[in-house]
């Protein structure tokens, strides 16, 4: 298994590759991962790609494409994600096309016969179309180069984004007399445990493939919790900040989702819902208007999911808490996808978990009610972390992260460490006036001086420890007993009831002799905490002049314009990390706009004229 270092390199291509890398991709090298893989591809070799979503995944599979005889056939979960990859792909001069259930049936008969006569060099499917009688016939006389499965990870049980239509793919191998028994595959995801990526090479059969990781982080992406203490405000305050940014804000519930978008629009952003309870034209209309530019803001469930190739999202808002890591990480994957720095900001809250943990709760099946606890308890550990955010996120994936990664929020400005000796006396205290038979929910409940009923009936209401924390939340007490836990300073039993009870080394610490230091988590309010700062730097990028702003804000007009008359989203012409590239350098000539990041032959004929003419009038 490879795995790519976790600053960006570049590496030479193959020189059969070198010139249709630049002339359809605009990229005159390869990332290492991407090098290795494509040359697996090209080998003929199954491969197995694990790489983070915005690291380039699509090319492993399409460089090849458009050097082969035959068609590559690329099986998709989303019609939107089609759609965005097919409009990408033919503004880079490639013909590639799609098959799915918009398309009239003289169109996509069109498109079969076209197919048939090799006219394609990619051809996406969904699941669904590939294996019904209709896609069946036409596989029995396409001559098929290989079959890519993007977002592979739908085909295990295991995955959080689970398509039982998927793991019929396996059977191609084993149908159509043998014809595919020896078709390349290549298999791709961002988001696979060690368990999923296992569940994938068994259910599609890939033989010996060559499997590349290109890890899991993307230093571009900045990490940060805050405590859920007037968050439409925050949030609100923090897209007024950023003005030219658009981005995600997701919440759990389809309530949320429309009061929050309305709330938005009653601030003066442009911002509209996305929800399953939506009319799918209705749906389909705002994800346009958000892909195309013409809103700043969706505001969606997770029901806006992996159909959204947009590279130019500068942010992903949690709103709620997600139920697991995966989710979270490809949701927040939605950001960034150009390069450039973007914003990943949850709101965490106690009661967000408490309502998780009630659905838990109505689930039949004990291991999958087991599973679901586990994957919440990791995303509570990760947003309590006083550490690197990248250690608990990546380490769910299995991979290994050595901290400081300097583009999370505990990185960046560390939390300051306090003395809390005497509040960790005042719970082991509580602890022992309770007499160790209770958990630390109610003892914290004690500690703050609730008058709940069942403080009451146990008269823990008269004792001297009643209220004595009143100053500090729950999740102040929960993140004390737990760094005591972890000291060895207090202990839970390992029953169904897990009652808190003191140890050896309590003792010390009761008497004063031990001295309790701890940060206290960015999840939890309080005053000691110091406020966290969203900051958008990173090594992929450098700020730009007020004058180089300037020729980029024109540039993405001119970009716009273009786009409308095309009726393509405007990264279709070009994504931000070129415009800024043209801002700083100012090409004119033909030459110099194909030294530009993401320009080949096909765009400097489409756009190079006029996109010059502004770079000349500005300067």
């Amino acid at each position: 298994m490879t795995s790519s270092p976790t600053q960006p390199q570049t590496a030479h291509p193959d020189p059969d590759l070198a010139g249709p890398l630049k002339q359809y991709f605009g990229h005159d090298q390869l990332r290492p991962i991407q090098d290795q893989a494509v040359a697996d591809v090209v080998a003929g070799r199954d491969v197995f790609v694990i790489m983070p979503t915005g690291g380039g995944k699509s090319l492993c599979y399409q460089l090849p494409a458009v050097l082969e005889e035959g068609t590559t056939v690329v099986i998709c979960p989303l019609i939107a994600l089609m759609q965005n990859q097919v409009e990408l792909l033919r503004g880079y001069g490639v013909r590639a096309t799609l098959l799915n259930s918009t398309l009239e049936y003289a169109e996509a008969a069109r498109r079969e016969r076209k197919a048939l006569d090799g006219g394609y060099d990619l051809l996406y499917m969904a699941p669904e179309r590939l294996m019904s009688p209709a896609g069946q016939r036409l596989l029995a006389n396409l001559n098929v180069a290989r079959f890519a499965i993007d977002e592979a990870h739908c085909i295990s049980e295991w995955g959080h984004d689970f398509r039982p239509e998927y793991r019929q793919i396996g059977t191609l191998r084993a149908g159509f007399g043998g014809r595919f028994k020896n078709t390349p595959m290549i298999a791709l995801t961002a988001t696979a445990t060690p368990r999923v990526a296992g569940d994938i090479v068994k259910m599609l059969q890939l033989q010996n493939p060559a499997t590349h990781h290109g890890g899991f982080e993307r230093t571009n992406l900045y990490y940060e919790i805050r405590p859920k203490q007037q968050s439409s405000q925050q949030i609100t305050q923090y897209i007024q900040n950023h003005p030219n940014d658009e981005g995600i804000i997701y919440c759990t519930s389809r309530a949320r989702v429309d009061q929050f978008a309305e709330r938005l629009r009653g601030q003066g952003i442009a911002a509209l819902p996305y929800h399953a309870g939506l009319d799918a034209d209705v749906r389909k209309h705002n994800q346009h208007d958000f892909i195309y530019g013409d809103t700043r803001v969706i505001v969606a469930t997770i029901a806006f999911g992996m159909g959204i190739d947009k590279p130019d999202v500068r942010f992903v808002i949690h709103a709620d808490m997600p139920r697991h890591l995966e989710g979270y990480y490809q949701e927040t994957g939605r950001a960034g996808r150009d390069g450039l720095p973007a914003d990943c900001i949850l709101f965490y809250s106690p009661a967000d978990r408490a309502k998780i943990e009630y659905f838990i709760e109505q689930k039949t099946d004990e291991v999958e009610k087991q599973h679901a606890y586990d994957q919440l308890d990791k995303v509570a550990k990760f947003a309590h972390t006083t550490g690197c955010r990248c250690v608990p996120l990546f380490g769910h994936f299995g991979e290994t992260h050595p901290g400081s990664c300097g583009h999370c929020d505990n990185c960046r400005n560390p939390p300051e460490h306090q003395d809390a000796t005497q509040d960790a006396q005042k719970l082991l205290s509580a602890i022992v006036r309770t007499g160790q038979r209770f958990g630390l929910g109610h003892v914290i409940d004690v500690l703050r001086g609730s008058k709940s009923q069942k403080v009451i009936d146990r008269g823990h209401d008269q004792l001297s420890v009643h209220g004595i924390g009143s100053t500090q939340s729950k999740g102040y007490w929960s993140q004390l007993a737990d760094t005591l836990i972890r000291n060895g300073q207090l202990a839970l039993t390992t029953d169904e009831f897990r009652t808190a009870h003191l140890t050896e080394d309590s003792k010390p610490v009761l008497k004063g002799d031990t001295k309790i230091q701890f940060a206290l988590s960015r999840a939890v309010a309080a005053t000691s905490s110091r406020s966290p700062k969203t900051s958008r730097t990173s090594a992929n990028d450098t700020p730009l002049s007020f004058a180089d702003q300037d020729v980029f804000e024109e540039l993405r007009d001119l970009r716009k314009t273009l786009a409308t008359k095309q009726n393509v989203p405007p990264y279709v012409v070009f994504g931000d990390l070129a415009l800024r590239a043209m801002a700083r350098n100012r090409p004119t000539t033909d030459a110099q706009f194909l030294d530009i990041p993401g320009v080949g032959q096909t765009k400097l004929k489409r756009y190079g004229l006029a996109f010059m003419d502004v770079i000349r009038d500005a300067n």
